[in-house]
């Protein structure tokens, strides 16, 4: 009978010693409840004890976590609808305020960061322009809000190290694709009619470029045609004077002749003139 009894208080032991331990593992933290009242906290990783049966121990995850979230659609400046869709990077920070604020639920967490997150975001985004969200820094838009989020998520006993925008997209069931596509083709018709003005700009410049280049050529032709055909006469002069000095007979015989052949080159001229016409005098004699 003895050792039946001391079997069952070593059993009874046992399981007082086992339920007065619990461990802390490192980026954990430990809520210690005394009959539903917090009592301690514990961060400190290892072996810890409590009062069996009395205490109860809620061990909890602090490292970073990804808190997701739905895609939230937003009004821009110009009035423009986006849709943002965005997660959070966060740790609890005071065990305290998380159990006392969300019962130690991290969907309670999550579903009460959502709003605050949603909000300041919002606040961000309805002050800039859609080209400022779509093309913008994003890290400067989450950035100018962090702080705030912070604030309302102390509340909640987390903090929030970073929110990431995964995407930021233009609804479908929303103007804003059409307009965002209009001002898009207004642009390149804009940055075509000005490619096309200046390249008529610069082919008008060529072709009064060539032009002015022709006419150059062609006066500095037409000036030496003049000079050679100056000096062609003057020398042509000169030689006839030469001749004539030489020879003034057969030099008037050969311009009668050169006149001759002018006079009757096509065969068919008809001359009516006096039988004593000096023109006719080396047709009688060549004398």
């Amino acid at each position: 009978m003895r050792v039946q009894m001391w079997i069952a208080l070593a059993v009874a032991a046992l399981f007082a010693l086992m339920g007065s331990m619990y461990v802390v593992g490192a980026g954990q933290g430990a809520i210690v409840l005394n009959l539903g009242r917090l009592v301690r906290i514990e961060t400190s990783p290892g072996l810890h004890f409590k009062w069996p049966l009395v205490e109860t121990a809620r061990v909890f995850d602090r490292r970073l976590q990804v808190l997701e979230s739905e895609p939230e659609r937003y009004l821009s400046a110009d009035k423009q609808d986006v849709s943002v869709d965005f997660f959070a990077i966060g740790r609890v920070e005071d065990l305290r305020a998380f159990y006392r604020a969300t019962g130690g639920d991290e969907s309670v967490a999550v579903q009460r960061l959502a709003p605050i997150i949603k909000d300041s975001l919002r606040n961000e985004i309805n002050a800039l322009t859609l080209r400022e969200v779509v093309s913008g820094d994003r890290s400067q838009v989450v950035g100018k809000q962090l702080a705030a989020i912070n604030r309302g998520a102390a509340t909640l006993g987390v903090q929030i190290a970073d929110i990431r925008i995964k995407r930021i997209e233009l609804p479908q069931d929303s103007n804003v694709l059409k307009s965002v596509y209009d001002q898009m083709r207004s642009q390149r018709l804009q940055v075509a009619s000005q490619l096309r003005a200046e390249g008529v700009e610069q082919a008008q410049t060529i072709r009064a470029e060539a032009d002015r280049a022709r006419a150059v050529l062609l006066a500095e032709a037409e000036r030496d045609a003049q000079r050679l055909r100056g000096e062609g006469d003057a020398r042509a002069a000169k030689l006839y004077a030469t001749a004539a000095n030489r020879d003034p007979s057969f030099f008037t015989f050969q311009r009668s002749l050169e006149a001759y052949r002018q006079a009757f080159s096509d065969g068919e001229a008809v001359i009516v003139l006096d039988r004593d016409d000096p023109f006719l005098q080396y047709l009688k004699s060549d004398r």
